[in-house]
């Protein structure tokens, strides 16, 4: 039976829960007019991707933060595919990666292949 389960919990996107205590929850009053309580909006009214916005998120085999000049080849790639679908931009991402891997292949240095996860929003 359906009454036999616990209703549904509803929160805030994560990251976006101020907690009571928290001194951002209470504006700074630069005029000397009194603190007032911030209003939390609503998490309807949160902007969180604007149309255009891409979201990305990837693991340390795809890129693991150590290279500058790796860094401007993944985002040479992002400026190529940006215009595309979410899939076809994780796809170029990936094939990236996976040739770079062949490259480290080739030069013996195996043990720096990791495993390569790609997480990306695009909100149109």
């Amino acid at each position: 039976m359906l009454s036999d389960y616990p209703a549904p919990v509803r929160f805030l996107p994560l990251g976006l829960h101020i907690p009571e205590d928290d001194p951002d929850r209470k504006p700074v009053s630069l005029t000397g007019l009194p603190r007032g309580r911030c209003e939390l909006p609503n998490e309807t009214e949160l902007t969180l991707l604007s149309p255009g916005d891409i979201f990305l998120l990837y693991t340390d085999g795809v890129y693991d933060g150590s290279d500058k000049e790796e860094r401007r080849k993944l985002e040479d790639v992002m400026r190529e595919q940006y215009r595309q679908s979410a899939k076809e931009i994780c796809n170029a991402l990936m094939d990236y990666a996976v040739k770079r891997d062949d490259h480290l292949c080739q030069i013996g240095e195996q043990d720096r292949i990791d495993d390569k996860t790609v997480f990306l929003i695009k909100r149109n």
